[in-house]
């Protein structure tokens, strides 16, 4: 979902950012570390929510699979390379970081590729990689009861 979605930042504050700042180099904070904070183990109640109050007591950070390792090393290239243009916004999804490079036709449609062979690399790799860890995920959609047979 994180790399795969049509999250964007204009319509409010982007919680699926997996990295930190430091991470991919982004030059102001994130409004939001849910998602980091989230896979590290590091989820914090602020008193406004008692929904995760019990999951507090027992989460721990996250475990991935290789596969899923290649999908965020992946990701964090690409949105390294985004950070790394002074108009990059600091907050962008993967949507916005496809329309930065891809940009739009005059009917407003965002374009297949990029002018820039380096972004297209990067995008390349993401895409190969989500593909490897969809092939593992897909024998257990039936084991864990998403898809019943």
């Amino acid at each position: 979902m994180i790399f795969n979605n049509n999250i964007q930042s204009k319509y409010g504050t982007n919680h699926w950012i997996p990295f930190t700042e430091t991470d991919v180099n982004a030059r102001t904070n994130f409004e939001s570390h849910f998602m980091y904070d989230f896979i590290k183990g590091k989820l914090q109640n602020d008193g406004y929510n008692d929904l995760f109050s019990e999951l507090e007591k027992k989460y721990k950070a996250l475990k991935f699979s290789d596969e899923a390792k290649t999908v965020f090393k992946a990701g964090k290239k690409l949105w390294q390379y985004y950070h790394s243009h002074p108009t990059a916004n600091v907050n962008a999804g993967l949507y916005d970081i496809r329309e930065f490079f891809q940009g739009r036709d005059d009917s407003g449609k965002m374009n297949n590729k990029s002018g820039n062979d380096y972004y297209n690399k990067l995008i390349s790799d993401l895409r190969s990689s989500l593909k490897e860890l969809a092939l593992k995920i897909q024998p257990k959609v039936y084991d864990y009861g998403f898809l019943v047979e």
